[in-house]
């Protein structure tokens, strides 16, 4: 087991947004988490990657107790993520974008980062990474601000995949993307958990969870409704109830 949640809980005032949730990720496997707006899924990736702390409840990764660590231990760690919101450094370039990526690698002392460095990402370790997740070698000199928005959403991939993680959360990866590059996106999560990485999903594209995910967690007003195969969720009454809708849905 990679990653373990234990009554995991979350409050703001008298809000209870992530309420008692138990999580368990095996490696090399994709987690898809879904549910309505305000669910709770952001807020729940929020306590997993250590931007916010729990009130109550867990975190466990790799075996480590995790629950109090900040967000730059838990990167170095392994723990890596992409926003809901595109979060590129728009007045750089695309390449070195990605090698920013890398830092959470890097030691803090003075002396070995002035000399080469074995593991690190260098330019050409850097390209292949956006040819993986399909930007052209091409663009790696333009500015990040100037890609199409679904290109920025690849370069936040490929940014997070420098830093060499064991898990990749990905929060909405899809928006802004059209079905073609839904299905790459497939495709590269495949891979990517082929060659061992563990993935969580956020997506609101229901067709691209259930074709990308090996398991599926639904969340409902902060609660964990459901958790099993992408087939028992879709015939699940009660997520058809509060978030897919219709048996057409998925």
């Amino acid at each position: 087991m990679l990653l373990e949640t234990a009554g995991l809980t979350k409050r703001f005032g008298g809000v209870t947004a992530v309420n008692a949730v138990d999580l368990a990720v095996d490696e090399r496997t994709t987690l898809g988490l879904i549910g309505p707006n305000g669910a709770g899924k952001t807020t729940l990736i929020n306590l997993i990657s250590g931007l916010l702390t729990a009130d109550e409840g867990a975190i466990r990764f790799a075996g480590a107790d995790i629950s109090r660590e900040p967000a730059h231990r838990l990167a170095a760690r392994g723990i890596a993520r992409t926003f809901q919101g595109v979060r590129v450094f728009k007045g750089l370039s695309v390449l070195d974008n990605v090698l920013i990526g890398a830092h959470t690698r890097l030691r803090p002392d003075v002396l070995p980062r002035l000399a080469p460095t074995r593991g690190r990402t260098d330019p050409a370790d850097a390209l292949a990474l956006l040819e993986r997740v399909g930007l052209a070698r091409a663009r790696a000199g333009a500015l990040a601000g100037e890609l199409p928005y679904g290109d920025q959403r690849r370069l936040e991939i490929a940014r997070a995949l420098a830093s060499r993680p064991r898990l990749l959360i990905l929060d909405e990866p899809a928006a802004g993307m059209n079905p073609t590059e839904s299905l790459a996106l497939r495709s590269l999560m495949r891979s990517l958990v082929t060659d061992g990485l563990t993935i969580i999903l956020i997506e609101h594209d229901v067709r691209l969870v259930m074709g990308a995910c090996d398991r599926v967690v639904v969340l409902n007003f902060g609660r964990k409704i459901a958790d099993g195969s992408p087939a028992e969720i879709q015939r699940d009454p009660v997520v058809r109830e509060a978030y897919l809708g219709s048996e057409d849905a998925a």
